[in-house]
């Protein structure tokens, strides 16, 4: 080929290629279906400005359908260009099978530190499959007008913690606490995962079990349920029947004093409350020690390794990556941490309660979600039962804890001698 025919064929190419990307729609799948509005009226928008041509749409589907429903379009080749990735083993069974593609090589990726990309990297490391988006911060949020009423500091001991629980118990004007066990995962997320940091001290203790050196019987393990065992006392009548909508519902009309939280409450809850509303830590077992927080990874976007728009979707995986998005989708759904290097300065005070715990607090994440959940039974599974019961007082935090160690054993190797 001669030089002047070389020029045309790039030419062709370069035309063909931009008449491609003007032409593209990219679809989205997500299960942040109450997150509708703020992509279609802010994030989208942004992208498309600065990338005209690329039409972006956000199709989700509602949270508790999301899995099976993404698994039968991905199976059925009619899912979405990008696909919203929950954290570890849910989202990598989805890249082993071939359907979400090697992000490993993407610019963005440069953007996030190798622990944000851990929740959706290979076991090895050797590949990462989604851009991380942002985390969420356990704690609990309280109704300060409440506290302020009843004469109650922020709790930062268990002792304090329980005192309080007590004097507004004993006012009777508010429910102490908003949580109930019918929706069992509430139990252990809210609850276990939320307090359960401070006695296994975050990543030493979750690591340890991976690794076999920890097991769910030993003192740390066994004393957050033994902690957890007396929430039932405080969380009002008939809790054994309510629902997660419920716990929202008694916070935000007042009726319930504190809320065991996840920091993705917040867009909802200031929208719908009409006091003002603080944060605070989990409270630690002794004075002096230690805090630890749940800063669990929690959600990221990855290409659907058959879209075929792979360029214009890998063009909205780097804008990700950038400082505008991360500034933008943090202060856009206040409570979800964006996990990039760069800087972000939130808008929203409680948002940033929350996230100043970074400074205070060790950071870990739920110790189930990585690789403790892939066996039957499932120890995520098992936990949320196991906190329900221990809450309830259906089964004591030491048959709770033995239940789930013999069930991890059952087929987690490291577990096994």
């Amino acid at each position: 080929m001669n030089k002047m025919k070389l020029v045309s064929a790039l030419l062709a190419t370069t035309v063909l290629a931009g008449t491609a990307y003007a032409d593209a729609t990219i679809t989205i799948e997500s299960w942040r279906s109450e997150d509708l509005t703020i992509w279609q009226d802010k994030i989208i928008p942004a992208f498309e400005a600065s990338h005209p041509g690329i039409t972006v749409k956000f199709t989700p589907t509602a949270p508790g359908e999301y899995n099976a429903a993404l698994n039968s379009k991905l199976d059925g080749g009619v899912a979405g260009d990008l696909i919203t990735c929950r954290p570890f083993d849910q989202s990598l069974a989805v890249y082993e099978k071939g359907q979400l593609a090697n992000l490993s090589d993407l610019e963005a990726m440069a953007n996030f530190p190798s622990v944000a990309k851990s929740a959706w990297s290979t076991d090895d490391g050797s590949a990462t499959f989604c851009v991380p988006m942002a985390s969420v911060i356990h704690g609990f949020i309280y109704n300060k007008d409440a506290f302020k009423e009843l004469g109650i500091d922020v709790p930062k001991t268990e002792d304090e913690f329980f005192a309080a629980l007590d004097k507004i118990k004993a006012d009777g004007t508010y429910i102490p606490m908003a949580m109930g066990t019918h929706d069992e995962w509430e139990a252990n997320t809210m609850g276990y995962y939320n307090i359960g940091s401070n006695y296994w001290k975050g990543e030493e203790g979750r690591l340890a079990i991976i690794a076999g050196t920890q097991k769910l019987t030993d003192k740390p393990w066994v004393d957050a349920f033994r902690s957890l065992a007396k929430w039932g006392a405080y969380l009002g009548d008939g809790y054994e029947a309510q629902t997660y909508p419920d716990s929202q519902n008694l916070f935000t009309l007042g009726r319930a004093a504190i809320y065991p939280a996840g920091s993705w409450e917040i867009s909802g809850f200031n929208a719908q409350v009409d006091f003002e509303m603080g944060a605070f830590y989990p409270p630690v077992p002794n004075a002096g020690d230690d805090c630890y927080i749940s800063d669990h990874t929690d959600i990221g976007m990855g290409m659907n390794a058959a879209t075929k728009h792979p360029e214009e979707t890998k063009a909205f995986l780097n804008w990700m990556g950038t400082a505008e998005f991360a500034s933008l989708y943090a202060n856009a759904l206040p409570g979800f941490f964006s996990l990039s290097n760069a800087p972000v300065t939130l808008e929203d005070p409680l948002a940033q309660e929350f996230m100043d715990w970074r400074t205070t607090c060790h950071s870990t994440i739920r110790p189930t979600y990585q690789i403790l959940s892939r066996g039957t039974p499932n120890l995520e599974t098992e936990m949320g039962n196991a906190s329900a019961n221990v809450i309830k007082g259906t089964e004591t935090p030491e048959d709770a804890a033995a239940r789930m160690q013999k069930g991890l054993a059952s087929w987690y190797a490291p577990q096994q001698n």
